[in-house]
């Protein structure tokens, strides 16, 4: 939470590397910009949000799918 004013966020501004875990798989990874006029990949994103949350209303889907969060997404490439 708190986009780019988020600790998460700074944290990958400065070291642009960290490690992951999700579903039981561990991996290091690397952080990178998304950049910002790739609407589609923005768009996809907030449809995954939207399609997920979508039971909690607009106020919760409204503080994930907005201009800020777009401005803090990142992507996550695996380190070899």
């Amino acid at each position: 939470m708190n986009g780019r004013s988020g600790a998460w966020y700074r944290g990958t501004r400065t070291r642009h590397q960290g490690r992951i875990s999700a579903g039981g798989v561990e991996a290091d990874v690397a952080f990178t910009d998304v950049d910002p006029a790739d609407s589609a990949v923005h768009d996809r994103i907030d449809e995954v949000y939207r399609t997920k949350y979508r039971r909690y209303g607009a106020g919760i889907i409204g503080g994930v799918v907005n201009p800020e969060s777009r401005a803090a997404t990142i992507k996550l490439v695996p380190e070899r």
